[in-house]
């Protein structure tokens, strides 16, 4: 049990925590922009916001 007293150090604890959300970071970028496909997927989905007021326009018109 001597090693979980090592995690209750803060000097020893943010380093860890730093590579940690690091790694997961770069874990998302790749998994988001690795396959073109997915990525061009992913990059459609930024103007959702914006589909239903065109849509609401066009109704009015």
């Amino acid at each position: 049990m001597e090693w979980l007293q090592w995690f209750s150090k803060p000097e020893n604890t943010k380093p860890l925590a730093l590579i940690i959300f690091f790694v997961t970071f770069i874990g998302i970028l790749v998994y988001v922009y690795g396959s073109k496909k997915r990525g061009k997927r992913l990059e459609s989905y930024r103007d959702i916001p914006f589909l239903d007021e065109q849509d609401s326009t066009k109704d009015k018109q």
